[in-house]
């Protein structure tokens, strides 16, 4: 833990954006060397311009593999672009836009020249592709559109990042980005300077060009996914703190369309984060599931012997496809907590019109509380392995309902239960918890309070254990055979599990239960260790336990 975790951000903590802009365009990458190629991970392409991993030759790139890619599937409609507002974002995309108009793709820019949050593409895509209509999402034939989104979510400043979204609307699956990954790597490799660009201004006034108004098509379309009139009714007083991410603009005018009290707690859009409090590591990063980063906002709602200015208070991160909540009497709500709390909420009666059969996806690392709550409410919890794309299909056929990840990502479906968005969207999940308290009179911490009563107190933690690039591939590839271990923390073993149940994909790493708890392992895809998500029914002393088993259960696997 850094001494100053929490704190307010100091002027040397703040990156020289004149500095990182060179270093986009001046730096080239090195692409021999594995840190400097293009890897795709569960939400793109990430890295930093100073360290030569997020560079002007890894977009063009980047964005000529995309180009290929969607011509070999027979994408020929507009191509959906926004970005958040990181620093690299903007450079980005005026790059990516040079590369798309030279290549005689028509794309849709936000009509404002702003930002744009993720979900605002991930719906723009989908409507495009006959969300509500009869028809409902096409994903095969003439005119489909597609997307890109610039940016590395809650990152810090340094960074930048760059995701597909195909014409599902939701992240592209490991087929499409390995591919992407793979010709891009090539096109650095045999000269990314010869691939044909319009020059910014020019392109940006090419007849290839639309402007697409992100903002009220978004902002319109919320009538159909929350009770606004419970919540105006209730006269909850809403704080939504963007973090000084792309939905800044966006939060004053849900709350302006909508009538709500509803303030935006820092309306602030810079790259270098002066406003942020630092991370658990000392790093300005806009995450909205940590209380470090959290703590200016958390501590305005928690102030001792103070009136809490708002009834709810929501963060999202830098693109906006995660949530964090905050109420008076619980603090920042951990992300699994909440999960649990919109599924209990949403299946118990507050959307009659979804599917009966409408189940529930988690991913295998998210709280077994989901599980519990969804044995009670009769309905199916689909367990699926990290990754917001794997819930894509369900949420385009409304087999389930609710999509969530631990690291405070989820969508639902629309009121009349048809898909909303397939990517992950912060601003439906912070709304749901002014519902939440508007319907039932309970906030959503009160609301797993009651929870807890009902299925038992758990302990939930992620760390992390040193691993070599050899023994992170042993890893990814276990079979459940290589686990010999009959025990863990006292209770016998379950399951051992190398393939997520819900759809048998490959997990890539190994999960072990009992009746009593579980633990996950998975390597990084960005560092020298693998990481250990663990969760007790127990108490802390047992979570401690298990996190200690599972690096001994990890150990004798890779051992052989």
């Amino acid at each position: 833990m850094h001494p100053r975790a929490g704190t307010p951000a100091l002027p040397e903590d703040l990156v020289d954006i004149d500095a990182l802009l060179g270093a986009y365009y001046d730096l080239e990458p090195d692409v021999t060397d594995p840190d400097q190629k293009v890897v795709f991970g569960t939400s793109g392409h990430r890295g930093g311009a100073f360290r030569r991993a997020f560079n002007e030759a890894h977009i063009v790139a980047i964005t000529a593999a995309i180009v290929e890619y969607r011509r070999g599937q027979g994408t020929d409609g507009p191509l959906f672009i926004g970005r958040d507002t990181h620093g690299l974002s903007e450079p980005a995309q005026r790059t990516a836009v040079e590369v798309l108009v030279a290549a005689g793709v028509e794309v849709h820019v936000d009509a404002r020249d702003s930002y744009t949050p993720t979900p605002a593409v991930s719906l723009a895509i989908l409507r495009h592709n006959g969300a509500g209509t009869s028809e409902g999402v096409r994903t095969r034939g003439p005119g489909l559109a597609d997307g890109i989104v610039v940016t590395p979510s809650h990152n810090p400043p340094t960074d930048g990042g760059f995701k597909y979204n195909p014409p599902h609307g939701g992240p592209a699956g490991s087929d499409s980005t390995n591919w992407i990954a793979d010709r891009a790597n090539q096109i650095l490799a045999s000269g990314w300077r010869a691939v044909p660009r319009v020059p910014y201004e020019r392109a940006i006034a090419s007849e290839l060009i639309r402007k697409h108004d992100y903002l009220s098509a978004y902002v319109d379309d919320l009538a159909d996914m929350i009770d606004f009139e419970a919540i105006r009714s209730a006269g909850v007083r809403i704080g939504a703190d963007p973090l000084g991410g792309a939905v800044v603009d966006y939060w004053g005018a849900i709350g302006e369309r909508y009538g709500l009290d509803l303030t935006v707690v820092n309306p602030e859009a810079d790259p270098r984060w002066p406003f942020m409090t630092l991370d658990w590591d000392g790093k300005i990063r806009m995450d909205c599931s940590s209380p470090y980063a959290m703590a200016s906002l958390v501590t305005r709602m928690t102030a001792e012997g103070g009136a809490a200015p708002y009834d709810i208070a929501t963060g999202n991160d830098a693109d906006s496809d995660r949530h964090g909540i905050v109420t008076p009497d619980g603090g920042l709500m951990n992300p699994n907590h909440y999960l649990a709390v919109m599924i209990d909420y949403l299946y118990g009666g507050a959307r009659p019109q979804w599917p009966s059969d409408a189940g529930i996806g988690k991913t295998l690392v998210s709280s077994d509380l989901i599980s519990r709550v969804g044995a009670r409410l009769g309905r199916r919890v689909i367990e699926v392995p990290v990754g917001f794309k794997w819930f894509v299909p369900g949420l385009i056929d409304a087999s389930i309902g609710f999509g969530g990840e631990e690291s405070a990502g989820a969508s639902f479906l629309r009121k009349d239960g048809t898909v909303w968005t397939t990517d992950k969207d912060g601003p439906i999940a912070a709304l749901l918890a002014s519902e939440i308290l508007a319907v039932t009179g309970k906030s959503p911490s009160q609301r797993h309070a009651e929870l807890v009563t009902e299925f038992g107190e758990s302990w939930y933690a992620r760390v992390d254990a040193e691993a070599t690039r050899e023994q992170k591939a042993t890893l990814a590839a276990l079979s459940p055979e290589q686990v010999s271990a009959q025990t863990l923390a006292g209770d016998p073993i379950t399951a051992r599990l190398t393939r997520a149940p819900g759809n048998d994909e490959a997990i890539g790493g190994l999960k072990v239960t009992t009746a009593n708890a579980w633990f996950a392992a998975r390597p990084s895809g960005t560092e020298d260790v693998y990481k250990i998500y663990a969760e007790s029914f127990v108490s802390a002393d047992h979570l401690a336990q298990v996190q200690a088993e599972a690096k001994d259960v990890v150990s004798a696997a890779l051992a052989g």
